[in-house]
């Protein structure tokens, strides 16, 4: 007998999961809590445990498809289930009538998962002429893909003649415009792009898939604002360059210029508390911990894992921790847990050369830092005399329902003041 896995919850308010590898194949053998496939959530990566002791018979959800909690995933014969099962039915068969006049089972024909309603709705199929191969006459991705394939998807049937006066909607037209050589679409955003000869079709992860969800929902729900300060960081530089050979020998890592700015930056946090905040609809959530998120690329995907209590470690302790959350990344090891609590975020574009971003906040966080790259210019000094300084530019985007201008304005210029201060005589790195 074979019985349904189904996509478990992984985590408070996660609705769906992406299951980014699958680890087995029909017929293997499984034991109960063994790990079946591998799971991405816009909160967590995690492994999805088999609920039982048997064989795998059908993986019904393909990799990088996205199934809403509780859907099926997969068949599994369960062990000493089939001897149950017999037992059952030769009750039921004394009990009852011949089962061959009875109806098949349809009780779960009208259960679609969101992979089978989006090819109906794709291809205009209508469901309810459908036959089901899966379990209670559900309908199966198979099915829909087979009944593409074959060209005859079944039509909605249309109405017999009542005599009964009806109304008649229109069909909905293009509204033509005069002088205007096409109609305009209703949909202002047209139809999707088709890719033509020589073109690359690049299929979406779905990692990507949950990166674009969680940017498009900060974009339609935070209304942005942006503000940039510039940096003298020269004395800085200097400081860093004169330790970073001594630090690698004594500590068996890098130190990078973002511990600085993340230190910076967790001091102004102290003093300005507002941008450490969140919005919760009819209330604003002012955090107490300062746990900063930062954003560890990988070829084709951003991860962004959290320095918990940051404003408790010092500058090693943070360089540290974000070559721990680095090397998690990029080895594949980082865990739900590591993405978890953020509250504010602070973003190193210029790892890469950027000069000037306008980062999209990480929701539902209140604001987002990039620190720009570090770059050599002249500068008009008090003296009016002209030098050669190490210059950054610090972008701020933030939500305007929760912060204003002048307390970001205010907050910006004490990161300044305190990055600019940073030098040999007076900062501490341990």
């Amino acid at each position: 007998m074979a019985t349904e896995i189904t996509m478990p919850q992984l985590g408070e308010s996660v609705t769906e999961g992406t299951i980014t590898k699958w680890l087995v194949a029909p017929g293997d053998h499984v034991n109960k809590y063994d790990p079946i496939a591998e799971v991405m959530t816009d909160k967590v990566n995690a492994e999805v445990p088999s609920s039982y002791s048997g064989t795998i018979k059908e993986l019904v959800a393909n990799e990088d498809e996205t199934i809403a909690v509780g859907e099926l995933i997969c068949y599994i014969e369960v062990e000493g289930a089939e001897t149950e099962q017999k037992q059952e039915e030769s009750k039921q068969a004394e009990a009852e009538p011949d089962s061959a006049t009875k109806p098949s089972d349809q009780s779960q024909k009208q259960r679609y998962s969101p992979a089978v309603l989006r090819l109906a709705q794709e291809h205009e199929i209508d469901l309810t002429q459908v036959t089901g191969s899966g379990k209670g006459g559900r309908i199966t991705r198979k099915d829909i893909k087979a009944l593409i394939e074959s060209g005859e998807q079944p039509q909605k049937p249309v109405s017999e003649p009542s005599g009964k006066s009806e109304l008649k909607v229109p069909e909905s037209r293009p509204t033509e415009v005069p002088g205007s050589p096409d109609p305009v679409k209703k949909d202002a955003s047209g139809p999707a792009p088709t890719a033509g000869p020589g073109d690359i079709e690049i299929p979406v992860s779905g990692v990507r898939k949950a990166i674009a969800a969680n940017m498009v929902k900060s974009k339609h729900e935070a209304p942005h604002a942006w503000m940039m300060v510039e940096v003298d960081v020269t004395n800085l530089v200097n400081f860093r360059n004169e330790i970073k050979e001594s630090f690698k020998q004594k500590e068996g890592f890098s130190l990078t210029f973002l511990p600085f700015f993340i230190k910076a930056t967790v001091e102004a946090l102290k003093e300005f508390p507002q941008l450490n905040s969140m919005w919760a609809g009819d209330k604003i959530i002012q955090k107490k911990d300062i746990n900063i998120s930062i954003a560890v690329a990988t070829d084709d995907s951003l991860y962004v894992p959290v320095i918990k209590h940051a404003d408790e470690k010092n500058i090693k302790g943070v360089a540290r921790e974000i070559n721990e959350l680095a090397t998690k990344v990029r080895t594949n090891k980082l865990s739900g847990e590591d993405m978890q609590g953020g509250t504010f975020t602070v973003n190193n574009t210029g790892s890469f050369g950027s000069v000037l971003s306008t980062p999209i906040i990480n929701h539902p966080q209140a604001a987002i830092l990039s620190v720009e790259s570090i770059v050599k210019r002249p500068v008009v000094m008090e003296n009016d005399m002209i030098a050669v300084r190490s210059m950054v530019n610090l972008c701020l985007s933030l939500d305007h329902r929760v912060l204003d201008g002048l307390v970001c304005g205010r907050f910006l210029a004490r990161i300044k003041e305190k990055l600019e201060a940073m030098s040999n005589e007076n900062t501490s790195i341990y």
